[in-house]
């Protein structure tokens, strides 16, 4: 009688072992890291004032490093220094956890600052 193997154990056992630094690698398109930290600034923002264009983020990859550029319009009045700097931790954190990168910088520039309602009508003066 003759013995039938499954070819399960052959599947397992690779016949070839690549070394890891030969086995290629994954590269990942920069508007695909600039997604990410758009979707990151979004998040670290909130709800965005009235008539607020939603931020975006311009990326620079290179060697695994990306550089990030966040343009976005803010509600005034508010601490403009201490929203930045939440958009900045937040951007770099999730990069660094979604994308595997290193974020050495991440650069904020407000476009636009949105006078809120209430306020603009109290602060108005009259003749």
């Amino acid at each position: 009688m003759t013995d039938v193997s499954s070819g399960a154990d052959e599947l397992r056992k690779p016949s070839v072992t690549v070394p890891p630094g030969e086995r290629g690698a994954t590269r990942i398109a920069d508007r695909v890291v600039a997604k990410v930290a758009t979707q990151a600034a979004r998040e670290a923002l909130g709800t965005l004032p009235r008539g607020a264009a939603p931020p975006h983020a311009d990326v620079v990859v290179h060697h695994d490093v990306a550089h990030v550029h966040v343009h976005l319009e803010l509600g005034y009045p508010t601490d403009v220094g201490a929203r930045c700097a939440q958009v900045r931790r937040h951007v770099t954190d999730r990069v660094s956890a979604l994308v595997g990168m290193a974020v050495p910088e991440v650069a904020v520039r407000v476009e636009r600052l949105h006078l809120a309602p209430e306020y603009g009508a109290a602060q108005r003066r009259t003749r």
